[in-house]
């Protein structure tokens, strides 16, 4: 408590500002003006109905805050640290609101050369006025501080605040003039998290606020608690109107206080605004919570809050403090101030809080108790910063200083930030971000009779957390009964979090994973593995392709042995009876071409057969696509051939002789074909791929590109669809061994049986889809070796009467014989 007339005594440094901004202010004239703002009132008026903003509720902590700004401003000009020149100061109180802090910033920016000069430029103005104040300490609160920094950019005037801590004030390319004296949530939230891993608790709840502060430290406090595996109960984000008295503030702290009562987390983090734990503080109390809370910055020293009635009912406080230390003759400076004064402000301020006489005390002992060590520091700090980039800037020694006062606000921001010195043990300088390497203090509230607010370790950015082990045992007892996370859970199950809450029960591993028992935490399998029935091991996946023992593949195996067998068979055939007229029908040469053909796409069996390899997956349908083009080219000169023997139409022979160069066309058709296929190999050949199931891993050939495979297919049906049409006008044709008709029917075939391998192949899934391939590939070769080739053999061997030149031209007489007798009639 303290003496109304000795607080008016300390506010006759404060005055009405003139004008019509209702701003709490106080000036002192100098040659360089230091701009200050300050949270002097901790609340307002504000409503969600638009209207004129007042403050209310001094805080006596702010204010003293403001008087370090002063005293040690004060104290540079009596030590002439910078001979020549004076250091003035011009501070309002924003209330803490993000409306005034605006105001009261427009205010400074505004060129006091000229008063009635706006801030924004005239048109015709390329740049900024130059305002008389240069540099601002403040503001306190993160959000505040983010709206006061747009604007003071601007300006290029640089902005050191003493308390806000937000991550979001390091980003240079939104915030490039703001400087603080105080270490960034960053590193606030981690020693949070260590704190918590020190003293091996395993559940925590969180509870922010809607604002730069409270939001961007929660998300980063659940951030690093996801890392450590540290379970999160809940996350609770307080709206903008939770410290207002309202029925929605009442309801959201009911919400809250149910939450935390059905809670088991080990300790509860508060990273919010001192306004908003004032009431959460006051409800535990009502409710005797009795549990472990742990402070961030903004109230981990409130004296308001550690000397409520009866706070030790609401449980032990952790909480982290910026490094503090004691500013040097403040104390004495405040116990000397009183001097009597009064104004119109602190009158106003008398007549609405009347004290109890009974309760007051002396000045020395009651108001001094209100000076914190930690942001009264870094207030100090500010100034001294400033300082020392003046002298830098001016050039000053200790006799004078080499400059004028004549400077902009940009080279006093690039001065300052070049800081580098050591304040009473302090090393200050600023990082890339603006951001200082000051640690925090680990504090500890003993409640006995009254709250003693002990520091019991440290942490520091690069040097991680230091709290004695005897005083982790000590303290790191909770307050709360937790459910027992320990239980022995059976062979292929894991203790997990239930739906609710961080309290944990055994639950069977998943698919594909085991855990030998005991609560062990479930393992995936390896990717050849699955997990037993049981799920307490992993046994291996069994491996699934066409094997020799397959019923299919021999069946398979069988016609293509077959076919390899009955082609040699034919080879010999023809070339025995090589001279004779039925093997010139056929081809001639070209007949053992489409054998050689045949006897390599019989052998393209086998290659489906075991595990696939990469080679095997390059041999099997481009080696097929190339040696059946040449099987078909070969058959197609040979229909070229018979067209041209017995066509008499002048004008169609001619071009059909053309046509007739049998080495020519089986080059140029079956060249084509094997350059898409050399093509196919080259940039995307097929290749193995294994296809993981539940128990099995399916091995089979992936084709690479589809559209080359789909390319080599469709060359080779649009082949068979020349045979089939020039087959099929060659039927009129006095052919007494029967090629055309017969090639008609092995062409027909071989359509019919790759029109409905494409939706066979698509759809089915597993190892039979290769030996569709094969069985394809084998009806293929057999439509042509059983429909062309077969009933020559037949005839070289059974039918050897009509294997001679007389028989064919007797056949041909009689056939041209019959369509004459066939005109005359008609």
């Amino acid at each position: 408590m303290f003496l109304p007339w000795f607080f008016v005594s300390i506010m006759s440094v404060f005055h009405s500002c003139s004008g019509e901004n209702g701003l709490l202010r106080a000036y002192s004239n100098g040659d360089i003006i230091i701009g200050g703002l300050f949270p002097l009132h901790s609340k307002t008026n504000r409503t969600t109905t638009p209207g004129p903003l007042s403050c209310s509720a001094y805080d006596f902590q702010n204010f003293l805050r403001s008087q370090v700004m002063i005293y040690a401003i004060r104290e540079i000009n009596q030590l002439k640290v910078l001979p020549n020149f004076t250091i003035g100061y011009d501070i309002y109180d924003t209330c803490g609101d993000v409306s005034l802090a605006i105001r009261a910033t427009l205010e400074l920016l505004r060129n006091q050369s000229d008063p009635q000069c706006c801030l924004l430029p005239a048109k015709d103005q390329s740049a900024l006025p130059e305002p008389k104040v240069k540099v601002v300490i403040g503001e306190r609160y993160s959000e505040v501080s983010i709206a006061v920094a747009r604007i003071v950019a601007l300006s290029s005037v640089a902005q050191i605040s003493y308390a806000s801590t937000s991550e979001q004030l390091s980003k240079k390319l939104k915030f490039p003039t703001f400087l603080r004296t105080i270490s960034s949530d960053e590193h606030q939230t981690k020693a949070i998290a260590e704190l918590v891993r020190q003293f091996n608790w395993k559940s925590v709840a969180i509870v922010g606020s809607d604002d730069e502060y409270g939001k961007y430290g929660s998300d980063r406090l659940e951030y690093n608690f996801q890392n450590m595996k540290i379970c999160i109960e809940f996350i609770e984000i307080l709206p903008g109107y939770f410290s207002h008295n309202s029925s929605e503030s009442h309801k959201c702290l009911t919400d809250l206080l149910d939450k935390i009562i059905n809670s088991s987390a080990e300790a509860i983090i508060l990273f919010t605004k001192t306004s908003n734990v004032e009431l959460i503080m006051k409800a535990a109390i009502t409710h005797r919570l009795n549990r472990t809370w742990i402070a961030s910055d903004t109230w981990s020293t409130s004296s308001g809050i550690s000397a409520m009635q009866g706070i030790k009912l609401a449980g032990q406080v952790f909480g982290f403090i910026s490094k503090r230390n004691e500013v040097p003759g403040f104390k004495d400076y405040v116990i000397s101030m009183g001097n009597g004064s009064s104004n119109t402000i602190l009158q106003d301020y008398l007549n609405h809080h009347n004290q109890d006489g009974s309760k007051q005390c002396l000045p020395s002992s009651c108001l001094a108790n209100y000076i914190d060590q930690d942001e009264s520091y870094n207030i100090y700090l500010a100034v001294q910063v400033i300082v020392d980039g003046l002298r830098r800037l001016l050039k000053c020694d200790n006799q004078k200083c080499e400059r004028s006062a004549n400077f902009t606000a940009f080279e006093l921001l690039m001065a300052v930030k070049k800081a580098n010195f050591t304040v009473n043990t302090t090393h200050i300088f600023f990082d890339a971000n603006g951001d200082p390497s000051i640690g925090y203090d680990i504090v500890y509230w003993s409640m006995n009779n009254s709250t003693d607010i002990k520091t019991i370790g440290e942490y520091w950015p690069n040097g991680g957390i230091k709290i004695p082990h005897y005083l982790v045992k000590k303290m790191g007892n909770v307050n709360v009964t937790v459910y027992n996370c320990s239980k022995t859970c059976e062979p292929g199950q894991e203790l997990r979090l239930q739906h609710k809450g961080c309290c944990r029960e055994c639950a069977p591993c998943a698919s594909g994973e085991f855990s030998p028992g005991n609560g062990t935490k479930c393992e995936r399998c390896g990717e050849g593995q699955y997990s037993s029935p049981k799920k307490n091991e992993c046994w291996n996946k069994s491996d699934e392709f066409l094997g020799w023992t397959d019923p299919f593949i021999i069946f398979l195996c069988v016609l293509g042995v077959s076919g390899i067998i009955i082609s040699i068979v034919f080879a010999i055939l023809f070339l025995i009876y090589h001279s004779t007229p039925i093997v010139k029908a056929v081809g001639g040469y070209l007949c053992f071409l489409e054998l050689f053909s045949l006897l390599a796409c019989f052998c393209l069996t086998f290659s489906f057969v075991g595990i696939p390899t990469n080679l095997s997956c390059m041999v099997g349908l481009p080696l097929f696509g190339m040696v059946f083009s040449l099987c078909i080219s070969c058959i197609l000169a040979n229909l070229l051939q018979i067209l041209v023997g017995f066509s008499f139409d002048l004008r169609i022979g001619s071009w059909m002789k053309k046509l007739n160069q049998p080495v020519a066309v089986v080059t140029i058709v079956s060249g084509i074909q094997l350059i898409l296929c050399v093509l196919w190999l080259y940039y995307c050949p097929p290749f193995l791929h294994k296809q993981m199931f539940e128990k099995t891993i399916l091995y089979q050939c992936n084709k690479g590109c589809t559209g080359y495979f789909i390319a080599m297919l469709t060359y080779n049906a649009f082949l068979a669809l020349i045979c089939f049409l020039f087959a099929f006008k060659g039927k009129q044709l006095p052919d007494l061994y029967k090629n055309a008709s017969l090639i008609t029917t092995s062409m027909l075939l071989f359509l019919i049986v790759w029109i409905l391998f494409i939706p066979i192949y698509i759809n089915l899934i597993g190892k039979y889809k290769i030996a569709i391939e094969s069985a394809a590939i084998l009806i293929s070769s057999y439509s042509i070796l059983g429909f062309h080739l077969a009933p020559k053999c037949y005839i070289m061997v059974f039918r050897k009467e009509i294997n001679n030149e007389n028989a064919i031209t007797e056949y041909i007489r009689k056939h041209y014989e019959q369509r004459g007798m066939a005109v005359v009639k008609s």
